[in-house]
């Protein structure tokens, strides 16, 4: 399994626009082969910051989504709403607790 957290940071005025981004793709992300699971936070203390937190089977499974039509049609239009640059991190799980 392969966990991928990507930081985003919104002009203030665009965070809308991303929401609605997000909520209109989401199903189609969550249908790419090899993805587990999608969700969308919003930093608590700073409204701007969002993180998308996914689960994908694989490198492989992401790296196809990233080359998908549905990428390319949602990664530029939410770029184009950024204040500063987004950070990205994969990570694989060590240990589950019960």
């Amino acid at each position: 399994m392969l966990i991928r957290i990507v930081k985003m940071t919104f002009q203030e005025d665009k965070i809308e626009d991303f929401v609605k981004i997000f909520e209109e793709n989401k199903e189609a992300i969550r249908n790419q082969t090899g993805c587990k699971h999608l969700e969308l936070w919003q930093d608590k203390d700073h409204p701007c910051i969002f993180s998308t937190y996914s689960i994908w089977e694989n490198e492989d499974c992401l790296n196809h989504y990233r080359h998908s039509e549905t990428f390319g049609k949602v990664w530029p239009a939410t770029k184009s709403l950024f204040s500063e640059k987004p950070q990205a991190n994969s990570h694989t799980q060590r240990f589950k607790l019960n």
